[in-house]
């Protein structure tokens, strides 16, 4: 049973830390591109947006060779963080938490900036010549409106992240107890030929997956409006 819920906990433990990472990132990055800059910055808006989103469409193996350039031991950043603090990211569990923030990111940032894009701004600025400061209004005013759209968001980045694969192998490697995820496990028990493990494991991260799906499904602002038409 080890060999189930040991890369389940990690896998858990890594999309956990990678949503709240994107709870901040994603959230963040969805009300600027939404609310920040004159109409007049549109073009640069777009290209931003287009930028935020490679992620989503770019190859995993492609994300993962980027990571290890910037965050290995001779990347730019890697270098920095070994020498300052003695910090190695590269076949950690660490590691794979960045890779699996990366690669589930768009999710969040798109839609937390179609859900700030929904909500009505005059009552944002309503909110301001009532005295409140931007923070206030934020976190007072957008969010709660833009809550369901902003929660369906992080439902699917967590899903995302528990069957990342590709940039999670390359900069975390396949270490037993340590960076083996469920996906990785499931590729290590298919080429071992352990089918019977292999198929347990898939049934538990599939059965995850779906729950998830099935919450974010209900979450979503589509399916909130409908069931206020059918009330």
């Amino acid at each position: 049973m080890d060999s189930v819920w040991t890369p389940l906990l990690l896998t858990l433990k890594v999309a956990g830390w990678a949503t709240a990472l994107n709870l901040i990132l994603g959230v963040g990055a969805g009300w600027a591109l939404a609310r920040l800059g004159p109409p007049r910055w549109r073009l640069a808006r777009d290209l931003i947006d287009a930028t935020l989103t490679l992620p989503m469409v770019l190859p995993p193996t492609v994300l993962g060779y980027y990571l290890l350039v910037l965050i290995g031991s001779q990347g730019p950043l890697g270098a920095w963080l070994l020498q300052t603090f003695g910090v190695r990211l590269i076949f950690t569990w660490q590691g794979a938490v960045i890779a699996a923030t990366i690669v589930a990111f768009p999710l969040v940032f798109k839609a937390a900036r179609a859900a700030f894009e929904g909500v009505d701004a005059t009552l944002e600025d309503a909110a301001r010549s009532l005295g409140l400061s931007e923070w206030a209004v934020f976190f007072r005013v957008s969010v709660p409106l833009a809550w369901r759209g902003i929660l369906a968001g992080l439902l699917l980045a967590f899903a995302r992240a528990l069957g990342e694969f590709g940039a999670t192998l390359m900069v975390a490697g396949s270490i037993a107890g340590k960076t083996q995820t469920l996906s990785i496990a499931v590729y290590e028990a298919v080429q071992a030929g352990q089918d019977e493990a292999a198929l347990h494991l898939v049934l538990i991260i599939s059965a995850v997956c779906i729950s998830v799906l099935l919450l974010a499904g209900r979450l979503s602002p589509w399916q909130g409006r409908q069931q206020e038409r059918l009330r």
